[in-house]
């Protein structure tokens, strides 16, 4: 039996806790997980049972160094935040220690009556394996309520450490007070006991669950207000882009209306010899003129000032536009300005990332109903982060008017293209 005892606890130690854990911890923080990582921790897990079994510890004492040693590989191993590493090695072990109380609350009701039996030994081999389910099957659904990315939005994440710390001390403590070894006899009594703590511990990895739900909700909400936020701003700057275009056409407009009235002035100050007074009045005319031009025509005049106002600001970076957009278009002015100016403003940060050369190339072509956008700009050897509310938003207008729209790094080249149907919202 002691051999078989230490079987099991080797079992338990380099799966249930050496594998177990770190696979946990690498896929709940999507960190690589290397050969090291899981060496050095069987090692230290070995290490710390040694010790606590020549000194006789308390059980308490190795699972905290056991925590330890987890929070330090997850910090300065995979380089995970300080409060996510205390979390993880929290959750960790909690789990573990979870699914062994739920399992043994089973074994100390039942398996008493078969000692001395050879069927005891199958039992506790059947018992090992459920523990190994049961933990694998908590893992997984802690990790699919709390992932994140080095990125992804996790405000106030420290916070769950004191829920977490709360159900771990107390499963803790459970193990360390309510279990001992098996009696033969099993009283009505013991059976009730065993009954209620593992209905209390169902009961704890049913709160921790509920609190990590709550917790990805309001994540959620953080992350909804902020894109909230984002489009609100965007909005305000379009209209802003629109109403510039709408005065914009009106001056040229009335400058229009009143060329016929400049060409008579003109022809009356050179008639009567006035050279001087008609370079003067042209060259006031040349000045007005060049106020309502746009460095960039398309065609639209919101797309326009846009196009000159982002560009404008980014004259380290070498711009060339070859678009000119249909008309009718079919697409509104508004769902234009998202497009362009969360393309634009993802390329010049793009651009501005990139150490070598700096450029930005819009270009359009018309494919029957269907016209396609494609912006290509330089950027850096790094890989591209995940898509913001940047691409989101040029994604939505894309689907609104049956199109699609595609991202795709090249090297140092990073190509968007978005296909729209103008005519899929003609009057």
């Amino acid at each position: 039996m002691d051999y078989f005892a230490l079987f099991l606890d080797g079992l338990c130690l380099l799966v249930g806790h050496g594998v177990m854990h770190m696979v946990f911890i690498s896929r709940l923080t999507r960190k690589k997980l290397k050969k090291w990582y899981f060496a050095a921790y069987v090692l230290l897990l070995g290490m710390i049972q040694l010790v606590s079994n020549r000194l006789a510890l308390d059980g308490t004492l190795p699972v905290g160094a056991g925590v330890l040693a987890l929070y330090g590989l997850s910090r300065y191993g995979m380089r995970n935040q300080q409060s996510v590493s205390w979390l993880a090695a929290v959750l960790s072990y909690y789990v573990s220690q979870l699914s062994f109380g739920i399992i043994n609350s089973v074994e100390a009701a039942l398996f008493p009556r078969f000692i001395g039996s050879p069927l005891f030994y199958l039992l506790f081999l059947a018992a090992q394996l459920l523990f190994f389910v049961l933990c694998a099957g908590c893992y997984y659904a802690v990790r699919k309520l709390l992932a994140w990315t080095e990125d992804s939005r996790t405000p106030y994440i420290g916070l769950l450490l004191f829920p977490g710390l709360f159900f771990f001390a107390a499963e803790l403590y459970i193990l360390q007070t309510a279990y001992s070894f098996f009696d033969p006899i099993v009283s009505l009594e013991e059976v009730g006991k065993q009954s209620t703590l593992l209905l209390l511990q169902v009961m704890g990895l049913a709160a921790l669950l509920c609190t990590l739900y709550a917790y990805r909700h309001l994540c959620q909400g953080f992350q909804a207000r902020a894109e909230l936020q984002s489009l609100t701003q965007a909005a305000r700057a379009q209209k802003i882009y629109i109403a510039e275009a709408q005065a914009r056409y009106e001056q040229t407009k009335s400058f229009r209306h009143d060329v016929k009235n400049h060409l008579s002035m003109l022809d009356g100050l050179l008639r009567g010899g006035k050279l001087e007074e008609g370079r003067e009045y042209l060259k006031k005319l040349e000045t007005v003129s060049e106020s309502l031009s746009f460095p960039y025509q398309t065609g639209n005049p919101v797309v326009d000032i846009l196009l000159g106002e982002k560009l404008g600001l980014a004259k380290e970076i070498a711009a060339e536009v070859s678009l000119v957009l249909p008309k009718p278009c079919g697409i509104d002015d508004f769902d234009l300005c998202v497009l362009f100016a969360n393309a634009l403003d993802n390329a010049i940060s793009a651009c501005r990332a990139n150490d070598g050369a700096k450029a930005i190339r819009i270009s359009g072509e018309q494919q029957g109903d269907f016209y396609l956008l494609t912006f290509e700009n330089t950027c850096s050897g790094k890989p591209v982060p995940p898509a913001g509310t940047g691409l989101s938003n040029i994604r939505m207008v894309a689907e609104k008017y049956h199109g699609a729209m595609l991202a795709e790094k090249n090297g140092r080249q990073f190509y968007l293209s978005v296909l729209l149907n103008t005519a899929s919202c003609n009057p």
